[in-house]
C-alpha cells in the first residue's frame, strides 16, 4: 500500500489501474494477466504501476487458489449450462495430471472458469475501484497526507 501512495497521478487514474489489475487477477489466464491488465489499462488512460502492483497482489492469494479456481469454474458451468446445473463434484481420480493437459479438458474446464472468473471480478473490481477512488480523492484533498506525501517523494 506504501507503493500506491507514492504513484504521482490522478486519484481516478490510480483507482482504474487497481480495478483492472484486480479484474485480471481473477481471470485464469496464466503468464497473460500482467500483459493484458496493462494493455487495458493504457487504453482506458488508467495507472500501469497501479494495476501491475493489484496484479500482483492478486498472486499473493496463491495457497488458496484452487478454491477460487473452483468457484469461477462453478460460476462459470452454472451460466452456460441450460437448464442451470452446478457442476457433479470432482473425484480424486480427476486429478490426474496428464488428463487435464489434454485439450479437450482445456477447452471444457477453460471456458466456464473464464466466464466464472468474469462474472466474479467484474463486480470485485468495480466495487474496489470505487473504494479505491474514494480513499485516494480523501487522502489527496487531506492537507495532513499532503504533507507526508511531499516529504516521502
Amino acid at each position: 500500500m506504501a507503493k500506491l501512495r507514492g504513484i504521482r497521478d490522478t486519484p481516478h487514474a490510480i483507482a482504474l489501474g487497481i480495478g483492472i489489475g484486480l479484474f485480471f487477477g481473477f481471470t485464469p489466464l496464466f503468464g497473460l494477466k500482467t500483459l493484458l491488465a496493462l494493455f487495458v489499462t493504457w487504453v482506458l488512460g488508467g495507472n500501469k504501476v497501479a494495476a501491475v502492483i493489484a496484479v500482483s497482489l492478486h498472486d499473493l492469494l496463491l495457497p488458496v487458489l484452487p478454491i477460487f479456481l473452483r468457484w469461477e469454474y462453478e460460476v462459470g458451468y452454472w451460466t452456460l449450462s441450460r437448464p442451470h446445473v452446478f457442476p457433479p463434484h470432482l473425484q480424486m481420480h480427476h486429478l490426474n495430471l496428464k488428463l487435464w493437459l489434454h485439450w479437450s479438458n482445456f477447452v471444457n474446464l477453460g471456458w466456464p472458469m473464464l466466464v466464472g472468473s468474469i462474472l466474479l471480478g467484474l463486480p470485485f473490481a468495480a466495487t474496489i475501484y470505487f473504494l479505491t477512488l474514494v480513499g485516494f480523492r480523501f487522502w489527496f484533498r487531506n492537507p495532513r497526507s499532503q504533507k507526508s506525501r511531499s516529504k516521502k517523494i
